[in-house]
């Protein structure tokens, strides 16, 4: 995300029935405002307001634990993430890696993490982050057989003046804003296998290819319609095979920021429908323009169990979203919406933090990330998204944002820059959809191929 810039919009008309379905309230932040669902804050298992460490203790009986993480581990120049993460030592990895081996997610989606050709990074580390002996009893080593990555967009030369500045090349002209190629790239870590056949990827198809597209009026020319992918990284269909025989589809993506640009909006509406492409590809008929990059068509099969995640940079009710980019999803038929992960602490840093915060309308708790309070920062929003499908009860959710009373403060606190702007999102989904009961500490169902 970025600055806060202009109020969002209201909704586009083909979007108009979709929000007319979803649950209006009050909320609790500075003045009061619409709230876009009603929502559960977490679920069964520890409460919300519960000690940290409480909370990620708990897992239900018989689910699978998901999370996604923005966890800025991208780097200045090509290579940079590469000599970072080569030998144990980086103190923004080595505070990201404590997260996540605190959390001991069963699968995992890591945001703005430097994609390389041959994988160096996200194999680094795993070695020397995730696996590495620890005296914490409290994040032992944390160990993924299977993992995926991929090209991007972002930084990819287009050749063009797509930001018009009078000139060419610069992470502004890339098919996705970026300094080089891979730059804020993306990587899945599972304990469940990859079925790397099955996968689909859509980053070549075009923006100008989506019916509707909210493309900016006038911006691009006809050469630049013609190039201009409607990812600004990727998206991903990974399906992975579960114990029982079941699939579980991870629905990964990372839209643009919708700021950054100017009155046309391009990210706004950019970002508008990278995430409607998700309601699309969900929505049957709706899906037949869909392409991915080995040429197939449509999008995922009726009856399917799927996880959208990733930081979707787009807020249910402040910010700077285009015509209410996340509502699609939050209310679309196939999607379980009904409880957003939630946290004390992103309620104490906004009361804490105040300036922008205090003018906003959402409900704090379930803020995800938190970009400056003062001056042109967008203050703490809800940017990153855990959305299963329907047959996967959610048992229970959390953001990773400790309290100042929480010991994990001591990694993650206001200092963003020092481990991510952004917080872990997790949810405990029932694979036989119910439910059971929540015992002390972790219940780990054994993966397939272990």
């Amino acid at each position: 995300m970025g600055p806060r810039r202009r109020a969002a919009a209201g909704p586009l008309p083909w979007t108009a029935a979709v929000v007319a379905g979803l649950v209006c309230g009050l909320v609790a932040r500075g003045a009061p405002g619409p709230v876009v669902e009603a929502v559960e804050a977490g679920s069964a298992g520890a409460p919300a307001d519960a000690p940290l460490a409480e909370r990620v203790a708990r897992r239900p009986r018989g689910t699978i634990r998901v999370a996604t993480y923005n966890a800025s581990l991208n780097r200045a120049t090509a290579g940079g993430l590469q000599r970072a993460l080569a030998a144990p030592g980086d103190p923004q990895a080595t505070r990201i890696a404590r997260v996540l081996r605190h959390v001991r997610p069963d699968v995992l989606l890591l945001n703005e993490f430097d994609y390389d050709a041959r994988g160096e990074s996200a194999r680094s580390f795993a070695r020397h982050y995730l696996e590495a002996a620890s005296e914490d009893a409290a994040s032992p080593p944390l160990r993924y057989p299977y993992r995926f990555t991929a090209p991007v967009n972002t930084g990819v030369p287009s050749g063009l003046d797509l930001d018009r500045d009078g000139r060419s090349g610069g992470p502004g002209d890339a098919l996705g804003f970026g300094a080089f190629p891979g730059q804020y790239g993306m990587v899945v870590y599972s304990r469940f296998p990859i079925d790397r056949r099955a996968a689909r990827t859509f980053r070549q198809l075009r923006w100008a290819s989506m019916p509707d597209a909210v493309l900016p009026p006038g911006w691009y020319d006809a050469a630049a319609l013609a190039l201009q992918p409607l990812s600004s990284k990727s998206h991903w269909d990974l399906p992975l095979p579960l114990p029982g025989g079941r699939r579980l589809h991870l629905l990964a993506s990372h839209p643009t920021p919708p700021v950054f640009d100017g009155p046309e909006d391009r990210n706004g509406r950019r970002n508008h429908d990278e995430i409607r492409f998700w309601a699309d590809y969900l929505s049957g008929a709706e899906a037949d323009w869909i392409v991915d990059d080995r040429g197939a068509r449509g999008g995922l099969a009726d009856g399917a169990s799927f996880v959208v995640l990733g930081d979707l940079n787009a807020d249910p009710v402040d910010g700077d979203s285009f015509a209410s980019a996340i509502h699609p999803l939050l209310g679309h038929p196939r999607i379980d919406a009904s409880t957003a992960p939630a946290s004390a602490g992103a309620a104490a840093a906004a009361a804490r933090q105040g300036g922008t915060n205090l003018q906003q309308h959402g409900d704090p708790r379930f803020d995800t990330a938190d970009f400056g309070e003062r001056g042109a920062g967008g203050g703490n929003l809800r940017t990153d998204y855990l959305l299963p499908s329907r047959d996967l009860p959610v048992c229970q959710s959390g953001v990773y944002w400790p309290t100042p009373q929480d010991p994990e403060f001591a990694w993650v606190n206001d200092d963003t820059a020092a481990s991510s702007d952004h917080r872990l999102v997790w949810i405990d989904v029932a694979l036989d959809g119910r439910c059971g009961a929540d015992p002390q500490g972790s219940d780990r169902s054994t993966p397939t191929g272990q």
